[in-house]
């Protein structure tokens, strides 16, 4: 092309190129095409309103679905800031150096093949994840393990895949004074659940927050996709991956251990309590006492001094509502003189504490207080046993055990009881809780910087309530009917003579056979 250029076009044609990266890549920039192999840069509309963001604010999140050619245009940005600026540092970062590094080669690809007369700064280092141009400016790839980038002046700082970096909250708070002299930052990602750096930042951008511009590009943003496409793409997609993939869908990406839909049912039933009271105003109270109904009360207990809160759930048995909660951070002494309290205000509400170590501080606290209601299980099978029976076993510990063999069972019950919708929550501590609760490696926890004692508070009243307790009521009903059956025998028996007590007319029900029965069924009892 160079050859139909005079001088003096060229140097037209290098100064709009300057000015206007769309134009550049549109007119002289190539690509690599899956099918077509190198061809030019045709930007989609909202590929060129991306690219004057990209000019026009210091500070770009760009929440995006796969396959819209949002990192080649990334490569492309940086391609002409580098050629027509000098001394430009750029850093490109992602968990993996490979996934950095092949953005840094995307831009190696473009800059290598533009016309000769356009590159007006030329490649003098050239290593594979890096280079260097004449006029001073320099690219290269990092992955987020290292140090790389925390003593730079940056110039521009591209985040890939940011949803999917391990610990960048920590990363960027390193990262960011890098781009105190003007520095830019791009940040590119599928979403990835809700909690983590990319999905605070996009939410904080949304609500003026922050300083980044959010920009979201969902699916069928592409002029070329329709509903055909979208049925096509999607026939051998989960829900979760088409909302990750294609739909920007924060809630339903992450790999919750509670279901998406369910969360949303959680969501819908949030409502401010009647009262916020205790001392902090963190017991918080949807319903007062009934005295015909009976109570659950459920804690975890933390220290009272570091990152995790004290919690407990005040739960309705007939219907299962979670009618009182607190989140907060008192000492042990204070959180077992609360719960005494509170316990014998909800009618001795049974007392469910995990007997951790600090639990075990409140638990002695609470027996010193005289609480007549406090779960008691064996220590080898995890069993509940009546506390009038456990104070004379040396099996029995009070409280509840949480171990490698239980957790996974009372988050198992949690989840059965919230899919189902079983026991109804307002809180929006707890829904908040639920949202940052995920599988990492297998096993459920709160997802890295959040809490999950609510939680796992709640998961040891669902399992409490659908064994020991369903259990316990049982062996009542059992014995009760045993009872009931010596009581008819004792009284009723069959005679055949008239006058005597007990004396039946025919066709009458013989009361001293029905007794038999319930006697030979509930024998085991006995046993």
């Amino acid at each position: 092309m160079s050859f139909k250029l005079t001088k003096k076009e060229i140097l037209k044609e290098v100064v709009k190129c300057g000015k206007d990266p769309s134009y550049f890549l549109k007119t002289y920039a190539r690509i690599s095409h899956p099918m077509h192999g190198l061809i030019l840069f045709n930007t989609f509309n909202y590929q060129d309103d991306l690219l004057n963001d990209f000019n026009d604010y210091r500070f770009n999140i760009i929440n995006k679905g796969r396959q819209l050619g949002i990192s080649t245009l990334t490569a492309g940005y940086i391609v002409w800031m580098m050629l027509f600026h000098r001394d430009k540092s750029i850093l490109v970062m992602a968990t993996k150096f490979e996934t950095a590094g092949n953005l840094v080669r995307k831009v190696k690809s473009i800059m290598k093949n533009l016309p000769d007369w356009i590159r007006i700064a030329s490649i003098t280092t050239d290593n594979r994840t890096s280079f260097e141009l004449s006029n001073g400016s320099t690219i290269k790839a990092a992955s987020t393990s290292g140090d790389a980038g925390r003593s730079e002046a940056l110039s521009l700082l591209v985040l890939d895949e940011a949803a999917h970096i391990d610990g960048l909250e920590d990363l960027w708070t390193g990262l960011y004074p890098t781009l105190s002299t003007g520095g830019r930052c791009i940040a590119i990602s599928t979403p990835n659940g809700v909690g983590n750096w990319f999905h605070k930042t996009c939410i904080g951008a949304e609500t003026n927050e922050n300083n980044f511009k959010l920009t979201t590009l969902m699916w069928d943003v592409h002029p070329e996709r329709d509903e055909e496409w979208f049925k096509k793409e999607t026939r051998n997609m989960s829900r979760r991956q088409i909302a990750q993939e294609l739909e920007c869908n924060f809630n339903t990406s992450g790999e919750t251990v509670i279901d998406p839909d369910a969360l949303a049912w959680i969501d819908g039933n949030v409502t401010e309590p009647k009262y916020k009271t205790a001392f902090d105003r963190n017991f918080w109270i949807w319903e007062e006492y009934d005295p015909a109904s009976s109570y659950l009360l459920t804690a975890d207990v933390a220290r009272g001094d570091g990152a995790d809160y004290s919690t407990f759930h005040i739960i309705k048995l007939e219907t299962l509502q979670i009618i009182g909660e607190y989140q907060g951070r008192p000492a042990p002494d204070m959180f077992a003189n609360m719960l005494n309290q509170i316990g014998r205000e909800f009618g001795n509400a049974m007392m469910v504490i995990e007997n951790n170590s600090i639990g075990y501080t409140v638990l002695d606290k609470l027996i010193d207080y005289a609480y007549p209601n406090i779960y008691y299980s064996v220590k080898s099978t995890h069993e509940y046993i009546e506390q009038h029976l456990a104070e004379h076993r040396n099996s029995a510990v009070p409280g509840f055990t949480t171990s490698s063999k239980t957790r996974p069972l009372v988050v198992a019950k949690l989840e059965e009881f919230i899919r189902n919708k079983l026991i109804t929550s307002y809180s929006s501590r707890l829904a908040n809780e639920l949202r940052t609760f995920i599988w990492t490696n297998g096993k459920p926890q709160a997802l890295k910087g959040y809490n999950d004692d609510l939680v796992m508070a709640l998961a040891i009243a669902c399992w409490v309530r659908d064994t020991a307790l369903q259990t316990n009521q049982r062996d009542l009903n059992y014995k009760k009917a045993f009872v009931d059956a010596i009581i008819t025998s004792r009284t009723s028996f069959d005679t055949k003579i008239k006058g005597q007590i007990g004396y039946k007319e025919d066709g009458v029900l013989d009361k001293m056979s029905d007794a038999e029965n319930i006697y030979k069924e509930f024998m085991w009892i006995i046993k």
